[in-house]
């Protein structure tokens, strides 16, 4: 879709806050941008460290649950940890199950199958762990909506501990909100309403990880210790998709340090099976290699082997599990390129596209793919996607959301329609009778709560900057503002008229562009663009016509065209010589 390019207009001394630390004024503008007013809160954006992280003791409940977990550590009354099947419930259990062990508990962990089990707590997860003699229920990124499975465990005789991240159910009546609360003992999550804790975006392994720093402290062990979990942590942070903003933001920059220097045999595995060395590893090959293989074994087969995988402490075994799951990765990939396909055919057949709000049933699409599909179909078409699939249970879905769209809240305004549902602001699970699906659509179509305005695609620029102004210290220096993620998004450059002197297509399937663009001071840059030629084309037609555009493309250079580029400056390493080029990021006419 065609985006609308804005510039991000935020005033500051931009000059005097880069001599302040000692930075050109281009990063000093890109932090304003990011929402920093406060030389302290730059400081702490530039250079935080572990000293800057919140006092975990500020979580409402988090003392009251150590106290519950040290009491029952000391009288070996037997534990079980219930997390999830995708990246942040694995790394959560593996949080829990690990400093449980190293204070000696009776514990063991369950992942719910994806399938059998669905997300979080159930009541047969509950039956099971009172069969299987537990005494008490420690739930990681799941829990804060299991109300009902948490009074039967507590009917049972179970003590039941959340720690979880996500939204608080509430009803809401007339416009006033009442929070649904369960009968656990302890509930450990920053978004309560009375919880004091000073930052609300933490994911689940967060929350864990600052359990574990109390119960260590309550326990003589040296708090020290639990860091060995920031690697967990950070690499849950980026799975799981969290605003790097405040404290996430140096959890993910602290782990990706220990990540790069990783003792754990299982994710060193991984790393290795993917290809990639661990001293590079960058957000984007947690967020985009490393953590959809974690991902896949929960979608296809079972979160366990994920799990198995970090707790492995043989290398030739940590190979072998780790090459399973990237085969099943790749067998995910194939099933979501099918999913996908099918979907937008629907949308286009069915004329879906004028809907404000996206729903497409998927009968035959593998129940854990959802959410895959989902997210493609809203990039595709900038609008929220629910994409839902049949079962033997019923109908189950996933849904992904745009900015200016609270997913959660939306889906609460027809919550009779859903036989469970819950999530994020941008993203959300459900199931529902199948019957029901057309009047969801119709539902969340009327009763949506988005503009025209919020329904188009934007494309926001950092700094409007000539490409003759870019030098390689300003590109080594954009690495301060790393990591990237949502929430803390790679910086966007625009310039003007720059001539496309020169354009060849390469790759396999013809998605890698390289082309030679110079500005109109007469300054020549290599350009990387990894996308559709056709859409290049088109834009080039727009502006001069079909048959320029064409002999653009075939490499013709009769006619040279001009047009305004979005990019982000970076160093190419490919050639014996490192040299500076764009990475394209969009183009206009």
């Amino acid at each position: 879709m065609k985006e609308k390019w804005m510039v991000a207009a935020k005033k500051a001394d931009f000059r005097g806050i880069g001599e302040h630390f000692s930075i050109d004024p281009v990063i000093a503008r890109i932090m304003r941008n990011r929402g920093l007013t406060e030389l302290t809160q730059m400081e702490c954006y530039l250079h935080g460290g572990r000293k800057d992280l919140h006092d975990p003791h500020m979580l409402k409940d988090a003392d009251r649950a150590a106290d519950i977990l040290s009491r029952k550590i000391r009288e070996k009354k037997p534990v079980r940890i219930i997390g999830d099947y995708d990246i942040d419930g694995i790394q959560s259990a593996y949080i829990l199950l690990k400093a449980m062990k190293r204070l000696g508990a009776d514990v063991d962990t369950v992942i719910p199958d994806r399938i059998l089990d669905g997300y979080g707590l159930n009541e047969h997860l509950v039956t099971k762990a009172k069969e299987d003699g537990k005494d008490t229920i420690l739930t990681c990124d799941n829990g804060i909506s299991a109300v009902d499975q948490i009074h039967l465990a507590k009917q049972l005789g179970m003590t039941v501990i959340v720690t979880d991240h996500h939204e608080v159910p509430f009803e809401e009546t007339d416009g006033t909100r009442t929070w649904i609360s369960s009968e656990a003992d302890a509930v450990v999550n920053p978004k309560q309403q009375d919880c004091a804790y000073p930052f609300k975006g933490l994911c689940g392994a967060a929350v864990a990880w600052k359990l574990v720093q109390v119960l260590y402290e309550k326990m003589g062990v040296p708090v020290s210790e639990a860091d060995c979990f920031i690697e967990n942590v950070g690499f849950a942070t980026i799975g799981d998709v969290m605003e790097l903003q405040d404290e996430n933001r140096i959890l993910v920059r602290l782990g990706l340090e220990m990540i790069r220097k990783t003792d754990n045999i299982g994710m060193k595995a991984l790393i290795l099976q993917n290809g990639l060395t661990p001293e590079n590893i960058k957000s984007y090959h947690i967020g985009f290699k490393l953590g959809p293989c974690l991902n896949a074994s929960g979608r296809l087969e079972t979160a366990k082997l994920s799990l198995k995988l970090l707790l492995c402490e043989d290398a030739k075994e940590a190979a072998v599990w780790a090459q399973e799951i990237v085969e099943l990765n790749e067998s995910r990939k194939l099933m979501t390129a099918q999913a996908v396909k099918q979907a937008k055919q629907i949308v286009e057949d069915r004329h879906y596209e004028k809907d404000k709000v996206l729903v497409i049933f998927l009968p035959d699409c593998h129940e854990s793919l959802a959410g895959i599909v989902a997210g493609r179909i809203r990039e595709a078409y900038y609008r929220p996607t629910f994409v839902i699939t049949r079962t033997e249970e019923g109908a189950k879905g996933s849904a992904r959301s745009i900015e200016g769209y609270s997913m959660y809240e939306e889906m609460c305004k027809c919550r009779e329609l859903f036989t469970k549902f819950g999530g994020h602001p941008m993203a959300a699970g459900f199931s529902l009778e199948e019957k029901n699906i057309p009047l969801l659509r119709e539902s969340l179509n009327r009763l949506a709560s988005v503009t025209e305005q919020d329904l188009e695609p934007k494309l926001m620029i950092d700094v409007p900057m000539p490409v003759d102004y870019i030098y390689e210290d300003l590109v080594r220096q954009l690495e301060l503002l790393e990591p990237f993620g949502k929430g803390n998004e790679k910086p966007v450059f625009a310039d003007r008229n720059l001539t496309i002197e020169s354009l060849k297509i390469l790759g396999k399937e013809g998605r890698v562009i390289r082309l030679r663009l110079r500005s109109a001071h007469g300054t020549a840059m290599d350009a990387v663009y990894f996308g559709d030629a056709s859409e290049l084309e088109s834009v080039i037609a727009e502006k001069y016509g079909a048959q320029a555009a064409a002999d653009s493309i075939n490499g013709c250079n009769a006619h040279p065209v001009s047009l305004h580029f979005a990019y982000y400056p970076e160093i190419d390493h490919f050639f014996a010589q490192p040299r500076l080029q764009l990475k394209i990021i969009g183009f206009s006419a």
